[in-house]
């Protein structure tokens, strides 16, 4: 197992150096971010949910205007990931820009990947934007999984926020779930619209009302 988990870093590494290099600066910077993926408190927002979101970012790259960075930006949306903060999209985007300048990256492809990133906070991209469809599209597809995979995802996030009572933990997804699903579209690229949407919107219907099922009601 060691084995294997090791060759995906390394498939992971070469895709990053693809990207940005082999010099020593960008070799730092991916150390960084696969440390950083790989932190113990993460369950779902890890290193196979990185490979994941770049794996299918290859699928939709040919809706993107620059895939470069939309793949860069993958590599940085969740660099930072504290469960208990709310500015984590907006920390991501500023280790991005420091990141990748340290890395030689150019400036405007800097600052394209640090606004994609910023673009996750909220998984609303506006209607031309191809390089937000593509990664919003990539990020979101696990709303779409089959029943048992979708199942997997929601324990490991109830895991990675298990300082959170139940109580406040079901209030709380069961927001998020009804934000997402106010988004008069989740997926944007003709292939994401057709391969997950209807799929994404049934699971988080699903999840809804066996969240809100569980929810006490107030007394009045």
């Amino acid at each position: 197992m060691e084995r294997i988990q090791e060759s995906a870093t390394v498939t992971l590494r070469d895709q990053w150096a693809r990207l940005v290099g082999e010099h020593a600066e960008a070799g730092a910077v991916v150390e960084s971010l696969l440390a950083r993926y790989a932190e113990p408190h993460r369950r779902y927002h890890d290193t196979d949910h990185l490979r994941t979101v770049l794996d299918l970012i290859g699928e939709l790259s040919y809706e993107a205007d620059d895939a470069d960075a939309v793949r860069l930006a993958a590599w940085f949306h969740d660099a930072v990931y504290d469960p208990a903060r709310a500015d984590n999209e907006e920390r991501s985007a500023r280790l991005a820009e420091r990141g990748l300048r340290e890395a030689g990256v150019p400036p405007a492809l800097v600052a394209e990947t640090a606004r994609l990133v910023r673009v996750t906070a909220e998984h609303a991209p506006g209607e031309h934007d191809h390089n937000a469809h593509v990664l919003c599209d990539a990020d979101l597809a696990i709303l779409a999984a089959d029943r048992e995979r979708y199942e997997a995802y929601t324990a490991a996030v109830r895991e990675e926020y298990a300082f959170v009572p139940d109580e406040a933990f079901r209030a709380a997804r069961a927001a998020v779930l009804r934000d997402l699903m106010s988004l008069p579209r989740l997926f944007h690229t003709r292939l994401g619209a057709a391969r997950y949407e209807e799929a994404a919107r049934y699971n988080m219907r699903a999840e809804l009302e066996r969240l809100e099922g569980s929810i006490p009601r107030q007394q009045s």
